[in-house]
Order: C-alpha cells, then sequence, then structure tokens
C-alpha cells in the first residue's frame, strides 16, 4: 500500500522553482525521477498530496530533500536562502508602495520608548490613505505613542514586506508619519466599520492612525542566469 502524505505548502511550485534553477524540463526530470511526465505536470500545477516514494525520487533528482520539498523549513524565518540569478534592486515611488500594501495585512511598527527602541508586528488596512491599526488601551501602542502635548504627534516607522522564497524575489515598503489616537466621537464613527481584526485577539479598541509623510520601497528581482 502506497503511502500518501500531506505537503504544507506549496509542493508544486517547490518543485517547478527547484527544476527551472537547474535548467531542467520536465520530461528530463520525469525522467531523472522514474516518473511519467503528465504527472509531474499535474504536481506542479496542482494541489496534490503524492506518495512517499514519489517525493523521495523528485528529491533525489533534483539535488534536495524530501524535507525541503515538503516545506520542511515552513516555521523558519523567509528569506534564509542564497540570493537569485543575477539580482536587481528595484527602487519604489510612493505610488507603487501604496499599490503593494493596499490589501493590508501585518506589518511592523518601530519606535522609541523610554526603555530604548521597539518594534511590534501589528495587522494594518489602508483607510482615506493612512494606516490604520487596532490595539489595546494601556498598552505599548497607546501609552508609549502619547506625547502628552496637545497636537502634538510622535512620528513613528512602518514598515511592511513580502518575500517570495521559491522565486528568490520579494519587496519592502517603509512608512513613516504621526501616529495619531483616533480619540473624537466623529473620528470613531468614521472607523468604526473598517475590518482591521488583530490576530491576536482580545479586547483592542483603540485604533491608530498613520498619515504617510514620507513612503519609500525597494524590490528585488532576479534576472535570467
Amino acid at each position: 500500500m502506497t503511502e500518501h502524505i500531506s505537503a504544507p505548502g506549496d509542493l508544486g511550485r517547490r518543485i517547478a522553482h527547484r527544476r527551472k534553477s537547474l535548467g531542467m524540463t520536465r520530461e528530463q526530470l520525469a525522467e531523472r525521477a522514474r516518473i511519467d511526465p503528465g504527472y509531474l505536470g499535474y504536481l506542479e500545477e496542482n494541489a496534490a498530496s503524492p506518495g512517499t516514494s514519489t517525493v523521495n525520487q523528485l528529491a533525489a533528482a533534483l539535488g534536495t530533500s524530501s524535507d525541503e520539498l515538503l516545506g520542511g523549513g515552513v516555521d523558519l524565518p523567509p528569506g534564509r536562502g542564497p540570493a537569485g540569478a543575477r539580482p536587481h534592486l528595484e527602487k519604489l515611488d510612493p505610488d507603487e508602495c501604496m499599490r503593494l500594501i493596499s490589501p493590508g495585512g501585518v506589518g511592523r511598527v518601530a519606535f522609541d520608548t523610554s526603555s530604548g527602541p521597539v518594534i511590534l508586528p501589528v495587522n494594518y488596512v489602508i483607510h482615506d490613505g493612512a494606516l490604520l491599526l487596532r490595539t489595546a488601551f494601556g498598552g505599548p501602542l497607546d501609552e508609549d505613542l502619547r506625547t502628552g502635548v496637545e497636537g502634538v504627534e510622535f512620528k513613528i516607522a512602518f514598515e511592511i514586506d513580502r518575500i517570495d522564497d521559491p522565486n528568490r524575489q520579494g519587496w519592502s515598503v517603509l512608512v513613516r508619519g504621526p501616529a495619531h489616537h483616533v480619540s473624537s466621537q466623529e473620528e470613531q464613527a468614521a472607523v468604526a466599520g473598517v475590518d482591521v481584526e488583530p490576530w491576536a485577539g482580545g479586547e483592542r479598541r483603540l485604533y491608530i492612525r498613520i498619515t504617510p509623510v514620507e513612503i519609500t520601497g525597494r524590490r528585488i528581482r532576479h534576472g535570467p542566469a
């Protein structure tokens, strides 16, 4: 009886990327791995759970390990692999930066505190051209980001990135601007229906708005070998 395994992550994408990086066609890989080329095409293009022997044969033919093909590094930080062929660093304009971060998600907010610099991961959305966060009253984003002077706000940094390990490319965007605590009834009403649900859960009723004053970004790609 053939044992089938559930592969975390994108097995097909890992296979295809490794094959292409070695300059192999599907037919060449299929021949080396002793599997049908049509089945290999199916594995590369669909979510599948192949047998253990098939994964082992593919790993051997690709000069890697079964663990790597199956996403053994999914719990490890991204960007651990080598750079792609002919890496190219591209400077992004503000419009492209905003386009990239507009879907929202998780970013990192950086600011100074009395005990030293702090960087925290937070969920965010783009609302009316600004980044909107949700946090807890009394937390570090509340107490440490209040100047105590009305109308004066701390300028902080917010970073968002995406790293595509299989294709050895990615981008990062840095937004800098004042951290404004949404406090008036009018402001609270305006953001009440905004969908920015923190993964951490809990009582997080304080909204913070970061109005971009400076937006910079970089994208790294790789060209043909």
